[in-house]
């Protein structure tokens, strides 16, 4: 899931309903921002980081209330042990990010070096693979609850994933848009037809949360799953 994955950017940004091809990332960003823009006007720039709740009335409320007594801190406090607890050689997770745990906003960017796009989940693997240690399984366990932690510590910071002019990032980047549109399951739908074209609606009992903000929405504790989720 988060290996040498192509530029999906969290969410990809780019809507492509209205945009070009051959569009750049810029005229792709400002295209997909203008879209939600006009769809919910009257939610604020800011206020979509909080994803449905950000345009579902009962949503919030519900979301506000879980908030008194927030389930996800058992997995928060298990990330910070994570943290702050030397690998078998003295070192730790503080050695492979000398700027501390909130970090979250500098993920995803493009690793120039490696020629590829370097997720956070990647890069705790990295560090741990670095030192000696056993990498986390993405998707599920442990993985979850560093994350957590991280992007508890990262709350309030803007993500804002820079794409350079370089052809294998750009490459990247369109790969990432070919994905965001291409169909696919047995109902033969696109990540764009959910969480762009249908955004708001439902899905049996679910609401579709807008895509503008998805990068700043996870991780994230939801009920239906019981746990935090990537």
């Amino acid at each position: 899931m988060m290996k040498k994955l192509p530029l999906i950017l969290g969410v990809c940004l780019t809507l492509g309903v209205s945009a070009s091809v051959q569009a750049t990332p810029a005229d792709d960003l400002k295209t997909f921002q203008n879209y939600y823009k006009k769809l919910f006007p009257d939610v604020s720039e800011q206020e979509f980081g909080n994803g449905v709740y950000a345009i579902d009335k009962v949503s919030r409320e519900s979301w506000e209330a879980i908030e008194e007594f927030p389930p996800y801190e058992p997995a928060i406090d298990a990330g910070k042990k994570m943290w702050e607890t030397p690998f078998k050689n003295g070192k730790s997770y503080k050695d492979c990010f000398p700027d501390g745990p909130a970090i979250a906003a500098k993920y995803p960017h493009w690793n120039k070096e490696k020629g590829m796009v370097m997720t956070l989940p990647l890069a705790i693997n990295n560090c741990l693979e670095a030192n000696g240690e056993e990498k986390l399984k993405y998707k599920k366990g442990k993985i979850n609850n560093i994350l957590s932690y991280i992007a508890f510590e990262s709350r309030g910071q803007k993500i804002n994933v820079e794409i350079p002019d370089d052809s294998k990032a750009l490459e990247a980047y369109q790969k990432g848009k070919d994905f965001w549109l291409a169909k696919r399951g047995q109902l033969n739908l696109a990540c764009a037809d959910c969480h762009a074209m249908s955004a708001g609606k439902h899905i049996r009992a679910d609401i579709l949360s807008p895509a503008y903000g998805h990068t700043t929405y996870f991780h994230v504790y939801l009920s239906k799953w019981g746990v935090m989720g990537t």
